[in-house]
């Protein structure tokens, strides 16, 4: 239901909001090796045809991500080149794991009603972002540092929020600008205050925020199983626009 062009903008614009300073290009495939949690910054991203036989520029993207410590796992999209490398990784018994949606708004909002009352919505420095979003996950220090390295380093910009009820920090998130495309990232709520409309009404104000900074489509990414958070986006006018997924040999991985 979207333009294929807009589609692959999108595409573009996720891959360069989610570089980190760990990466190399290997015949033509993007080798992501950050220690954090993110398996945008830690696979192979299948961007161009290359040159080399496919079982060598596998070898070579599984030792580069060897010395990082991580294993081989490899990113499918609509866009992957060449076209059947799915195909080839399923017979090489390489396992599918973690469907994500990635949904479009074609139109951002100009306004938004006020939130309730006792809720508020501010901005955060990136590093004050990392520590907060990675406290609400319960993430390891480790995994915290290395997305406050990924968002200092970021070839585009991004611009952080954090909601709170009474005073109390609830949800938290981010958006990456680049043109006229905004991408949401790492919208979350704290377990005890989901179902309240408070991720809602971030998203809402980060789309007016980021329409205030001349975007006019907006794009975020989403696990396909994860029917809470897709209702939510429905709700606030996203759609479905392509969807991608991991393979990898790795169990613990998957």
């Amino acid at each position: 239901m979207f333009d294929e062009t807009l589609l692959s903008r999108v595409e573009d614009a996720g891959l360069n909001a989610s570089a980190p300073p760990q990466q190399r290009w290997v015949d033509g495939w993007l080798v992501r090796f950050s220690p954090g949690k993110a398996k945008r910054a830690r696979c192979v991203n299948a961007v161009a045809a290359g040159r080399l036989p496919l079982a060598d520029r596998l070898d070579a993207c599984a030792q580069v991500l060897a010395l990082a410590g991580l294993p081989l796992i490899v990113r499918i999209t609509p866009f992957t080149q060449p076209a059947g490398l799915d195909a080839l990784l399923e017979r090489k018994g390489l396992r599918r794991f973690d469907d994500t949606r990635v949904m479009v708004l074609e139109s951002l909002p100009e306004a938004v009603a006020p939130p309730a009352p006792k809720v508020t919505v501010q901005t955060l420095g990136l590093e004050a972002f990392a520590q907060r979003v990675g406290s609400l996950r319960g993430s390891p220090l480790a995994q915290r540092q290395a997305h406050a390295q990924r968002l200092a380093s970021s070839p585009v910009p991004f611009f952080a929020f954090e909601l709170r009820v009474d005073g109390e920090p609830l949800a938290c998130g981010q958006f990456a600008a680049e043109g006229d495309l905004v991408g949401l990232y790492d919208v979350y709520t704290a377990n005890a205050a989901r179902g309240q409309g408070l991720a809602a009404t971030l998203c809402r104000h980060m789309l007016v925020q980021a329409r205030a900074h001349g975007a006019r489509h907006a794009y975020l990414q989403v696990e396909a199983d994860n029917l809470a958070a897709r209702s939510v986006y429905r709700r606030l006018g996203f759609a479905d626009g392509y969807a991608y997924h991991y393979r990898t040999l790795d169990p613990a991985a998957a």
